[in-house]
């Protein structure tokens, strides 16, 4: 059977490396908390509730292997993570997708305990 869904469905469609980086549990909340200005890796450790050092180091690497955020050392000990001019290109798609969930993310919560399925880990958003 020939796919008629067009090539992001190829395993080897530079589409699909796009959507698979940024639907990755991390990225999206460590481009929306650099979104704003560059930052350290504890401040954006403070900032994103439940991430580990060890995975957002993890993230950030990978984040800068797709040219996406840049690693600048800026004092002896002191580095600075920002968005690259490719990774800025996102800042208003996460933001889109941001105001979706603040405005939905009951919803969805509520959706969520009717089914009956397991609690989740995360807070519930304020509606």
């Amino acid at each position: 059977m020939q796919n008629t869904a067009g090539p992001v469905f190829l395993a080897d469609c530079p589409t699909r490396l796009a959507v698979e980086i940024i639907s990755d549990k991390w990225t999206v909340l460590v481009l929306f908390g650099l979104s704003r200005r560059p930052r350290r890796h504890g401040e954006l450790v403070d900032l994103i509730g439940g991430i580990s050092r060890k995975v957002l180091t993890q993230t950030l690497r990978r984040l800068q292997q797709y040219g996406l955020v840049e690693r600048r050392a800026e004092a002896p000990r002191r580095v600075v993570y920002s968005l690259t001019d490719l990774g800025r290109t996102l800042v208003e798609p996460i933001d889109v997708l941001t105001n979706w969930a603040r405005d939905h993310g009951g919803a969805i919560a509520d959706f969520q305990e009717a089914a009956g399925a397991a609690p989740s880990t995360r807070t519930r958003p304020a509606s």
